[in-house]
């Protein structure tokens, strides 16, 4: 069912020509390269690194990495443009999301924003075309809501650092090519630029997931790692650094949760148009039409507070509590739809062949991950009331 069907409140109105231009081009190259495989790659829980280099080249032609970036090969797009990028992304999966969420918003723009022009001219363009493909280590094992606790340690011998420590739950670790690695120094945490064949270096895939199957994830394991002096990040120290790399990786997070929501809608739309009991389609039943009209109300709302961040984004950038805002009320409205679409389908809810279940699995970890539900909950209750309640 095409999107627009589901669009009462006439919101592609909201949109001009050049950014609907954008809308369809990330709908079409998830068409011919991503929807006709996503769910053997799910049922799998398993994505060929060949494969993933050759989505990231397809999106790299079409300037979808670091898309929001100026320069250095970036398209240089608005925030809107690359929020509508997200959601068809995420409408398709959230891990296609995520890969091209983590290679943008976090490790290129960790060096687009605090790194020299060397490092951006090394690394940043091919990037951009999809020929190096990044990753942003943060979480740790035994640190995830509180990165200011980490362990991995950077110190200097002579005029190199050394790194040791580990980085956990990170995508496209085990295929990347470089990682922008955070590290408690002896002037506080800081970012380095880390490529993955540096003897030390290891990045082990983790198997046995039940959410986010079509992704690639994996650890960042430094044993002794060496690097030059000039692999550290100049411009920031401080959690300052990571901690806005993820807000922009949230900000993408309020629209591609709206494109994963969108299509359960579709999905549970479509087939209780179809699906016959009692004589009529499920569709004519009072129940199952309110269900249907508190799911298209969650999602047409959701997708106006996106657009409303992205245009308060592309006017003045966004404070943090907007984006978790954003985060919080979206993930947990399109949670909310699929299990809704999964009952609608009924058995054929938990088929694979619908999406609303995978849908349902991923936003299990896109809750979680760039900020949990909690710390999002009282990001938003330290803003309105001057009160931190979470240390």
């Amino acid at each position: 069912m095409p999107a627009e069907t589901l669009d009462l409140l006439d919101l592609d109105s909201l949109l001009d020509d050049d950014e609907r231009a954008v809308r369809e081009s990330v709908r079409s190259v998830c068409g011919d390269h991503v929807l006709p495989h996503v769910a053997g790659w799910f049922e799998a829980g398993h994505v060929d690194h060949g494969v993933v280099r050759e989505l990231a080249g397809e999106f790299g032609r079409l300037g979808l990495l670091g898309m929001h970036l100026e320069g250095y090969g970036c398209a240089g797009m608005s925030a809107v443009d690359y929020g509508l990028a997200c959601t068809e992304l995420e409408a398709a999966d959230s891990g296609i999301r995520s890969l091209v969420s983590v290679q943008g918003s976090l490790a290129m723009h960790a060096m687009h924003a605090f790194g020299t022009e060397e490092q951006k001219q090394a690394w940043l363009p091919g990037m951009a075309a999809g020929e190096t493909i990044g990753c942003f280590g943060l979480t740790e094992p035994d640190h995830g809501s509180d990165p200011g606790s980490m362990t991995t340690r950077a110190r200097r011998d002579g005029s190199d650092w050394v790194l040791d420590g580990a980085k956990t739950w990170i995508t496209n670790a085990p295929l990347a090519d470089v990682a922008v690695v955070w590290a408690r120094t002896d002037d506080g945490i800081r970012g380095f630029v880390v490529p993955t064949a540096t003897p030390g270096v290891s990045t082990p895939t983790i198997e046995h997931k039940m959410s986010l199957r079509a992704s690639v994830t994996g650890e960042v394991v430094l044993e002794d790692v060496r690097l030059p002096q000039d692999a550290v990040l100049p411009g920031v120290r401080g959690l300052r650094g990571p901690l806005s790399c993820l807000s922009e990786a949230r900000y993408g997070i309020v629209w591609g949760s709206m494109g994963a929501a969108r299509s359960a809608l579709s999905t549970a739309l479509e087939y209780a148009g179809t699906r016959e009991q009692f004589g009529r389609p499920i569709s004519a039943f009072q129940l199952t039409q309110a269900k249907l009209a508190r799911m298209h109300q969650s999602w047409a709302t959701g997708s106006l507070l996106a657009l409303h961040l992205g245009r308060l984004k592309d006017r003045t950038g966004l404070r943090p509590e907007q984006v978790s805002v954003g985060k919080l009320n979206n993930v947990t409205a399109a949670l909310e739809i699929c299990r809704t679409a999964r009952t609608v389908l009924g058995a054929n809810g938990v088929s694979g062949d619908y999406p609303v279940m995978r849908h349902m699995a991923n936003l299990e970890s896109v809750l979680t991950y760039e900020g949990t539900e909690e710390m999002h909950t009282l990001v938003v209750g330290q803003a309105l009331t001057g009160q931190q309640a979470y240390r």
